[in-house]
């Protein structure tokens, strides 16, 4: 790991030339790395550093450069659960699936977030947007019904629960994608309560850290913005 190349963002641009896309599926007359590298042992060290030392780790396993990286919950006041959800449309352009992210924030850090390739091929930007929509208000039925548990064991019973904001990074929004919004939203109102549905700009939208290749400053200026802190920074 000591050797390997280290990237700024978790994320990179795809080619639609397969033969300039470094992340292709590897052809038949395609090397591959054989049993002298160490690929998959690195791959199999993680994984048992994860496995073994999750219920009782030692000082030794906290030795990471990103030790000191961790969520900073500075705003108790705002309790109100926020979402940011987007889409990547055709982010792997070699199997035609697009990248679904959302992250969830409560006092503007991050309690939930998640990135994965649709299980679905998108026929459209439209498509792919509305596919992220439902993936979020699905999570987002879920966390409002752990929140409510949570309180009410706690005996936090407010009358009427605040609405929860689904921003998503919506573009072009045509007559069409006006109308599906609204489906959208009446549905997930009547499964949850109240999700209120809204465009936001790319630029602002937090959820672009789990499907965009971005530069090195809007990455690190977006994961400041889900409340990743360094200690130091709290000083």
């Amino acid at each position: 790991m000591d050797k390997s190349h280290l990237l700024s963002t978790p994320m990179v641009v795809r080619s639609l030339d397969v033969e300039k896309d470094p992340f292709r599926t590897p052809t038949d007359d395609e090397d591959i790395l054989g049993p002298e590298v160490t690929y998959l042992s690195a791959i199999g060290a993680l994984m048992f550093l994860a496995a073994r030392y999750s219920s009782c780790p030692t000082k030794e396993t906290l030795e990471w450069s990103t030790k000191d990286l961790g969520l900073y919950f500075a705003n108790p006041s705002k309790g109100s659960l926020y979402d940011f959800a987007d889409a990547g449309y055709l982010s792997d352009p070699h199997t035609s699936r697009s990248q679904t992210g959302y992250v969830f924030t409560i006092g503007d850090t991050g309690i939930s977030w998640r990135s994965t390739k649709q299980t679905m091929v998108a026929t459209s930007s439209n498509h792919v947007e509305i596919l992220a929509i439902h993936e979020a208000s699905r999570e987002c039925v879920w966390l409002r019904n752990v929140i409510q548990h949570i309180r009410g064991s706690c005996g936090i019973i407010s009358d009427k629960e605040p609405p929860t904001v689904l921003q998503c990074g919506m573009h072009c929004p045509d007559q069409g994608m006006i109308y599906q919004r609204r489906q959208n939203q009446a549905y997930t109102s009547e499964k949850s309560g109240d999700i209120i549905i809204q465009q936001v700009r790319s630029c602002e939208n937090l959820a672009d850290l789990f499907t965009k290749s971005l530069s090195n400053s809007t990455f690190q200026r977006l994961v400041h913005d889900i409340g990743m802190r360094r200690l130091k920074e709290l000083k």
